[in-house]
């Protein structure tokens, strides 16, 4: 191990384009991971910070909040199901908002309901709204009025909430009436009635199972579709698509990654031969030998994890904020652990070549 570093802090010029190849794609990984999370959580948060498990929707709408409606008599069916707790009532009606201060208009999703949402208080008073904080980039600030829609309903923000946005639209969440009034405002052939709500989120009681309580939801109504939180959240517009999209890049970039390592100490095992072969004569076992090409693939991709991370909080730094780009920790670990591994797996393609080594013929002394 001592021999393999002092060869590393000897010979950094050899080092150096692997290390620096090795740096870039891991820039380029949390890139792509931070937009990929970016996209998810800007666009699924209204859905994720629900409370309760399943959620109903009007059948013909197929999973689109935007196109369902629950009237009551269905809501009333659904809460008369044996396992059913309760409900609440959910809308969004997607709308700009004129900012104070500000010439452009911001996307927002007024989104009415009546509790149990994580993190959201409860409904505030007609004409007050909860902000998420991502609308803080846009120029909104506590107690401004937003004005929405094309006829500009005045909208008061409270407070702040966080991570409860929709399809990259700033989440304002307020009472339902409010909500009723800005939807038949901006989209009139939309409108809905008086306690008439898009989705119904379904409250399962203690030890009840919620796919029994799903389909005994739809039995029940015959005009439904009960699905949980997270097959909701995976119905939204282009939410598998990207995921499977990115997904796949990453992946193909970790290959690159370990093909590089896998190149580079397969070239340098190589030219290395007479001196390992040197080494084996003096008595250094193949397992040493083996131990120090690992110590080196750790070490390099040490070097190359941290000065990628760096310049990528850098670029995070300088890219505009309406770039849904969010490098999170679990990101950045999931990225260190997969450069690791195909950093360990490329460098062992060298493995069999070291143990094979011959100490006479490798110094040319053998017939």
């Amino acid at each position: 191990m001592r021999l393999a570093l002092r060869e590393l802090r000897r010979s950094r010029r050899r080092f150096v384009p692997t290390t620096g190849a090795l740096a870039l794609l891991v820039v380029l990984l949390l890139m792509l991971g931070g937009l990929l999370d970016g996209l998810y959580i800007g666009s699924t948060g209204a859905l994720r910070s629900q409370d309760d498990e399943l959620v109903t929707f009007d059948r013909s709408a197929r999973e689109s909040t935007l196109r369902s409606r629950i009237e009551p008599d269905t809501r009333a069916a659904i809460e008369a199901v044996p396992g059913v707790r309760g409900t609440s009532g959910f809308g969004i009606a997607l709308v700009g908002a004129d900012v104070p201060r500000t010439d452009e208009l911001a996307d927002a999703a007024v989104m009415g309901y009546e509790g149990r949402v994580g993190g959201v208080p409860a409904p505030p008073a007609p004409g007050r709204a909860w902000a998420d904080r991502s609308l803080e980039a846009r120029g909104v600030r506590v107690g401004d009025v937003l004005r929405v829609g094309p006829t500009r309903i005045p909208l008061r923000v409270i407070g702040w909430v966080d991570d409860t946005n929709y399809l990259q639209q700033g989440g304002l969440w307020v009472e339902p009436g409010t909500w009723r009034t800005v939807l038949a405002e901006s989209r009139p052939g939309a409108a809905v009635g008086d306690d008439v709500f898009q989705n119904v989120w379904v409250d399962v009681a203690p030890g009840a199972d919620p796919a029994r309580v799903a389909a005994a939801i739809d039995a029940a109504t015959g005009t439904t579709r009960t699905i949980t939180r997270a097959e909701a959240v995976l119905a939204l517009p282009g939410i598998r698509e990207q995921n499977a999209t990115f997904t796949q890049i990453i992946g193909v970039t970790f290959l690159v990654a370990g093909l590089v390592v896998a190149l580079f100490f397969a070239l340098l095992t190589l030219e290395r031969t007479p001196m390992l072969g040197v080494l084996k004569a003096l008595g250094a076992s193949s397992r040493q030998l083996v131990g120090a090409l690992m110590t080196q693939t750790v070490a390099v991709t040490v070097i190359a994890f941290v000065t990628g991370g760096v310049i990528a909080l850098g670029l995070d730094r300088l890219i505009p904020p309406e770039v849904p780009l969010v490098v999170t920790p679990d990101r950045a670990g999931f990225v260190a652990v997969g450069v690791f591994v195909a950093a360990v797996i490329g460098g062992a393609v060298s493995l069999r070549r070291i143990i094979r080594i011959d100490p006479a013929s490798a110094i040319g002394t053998g017939t």
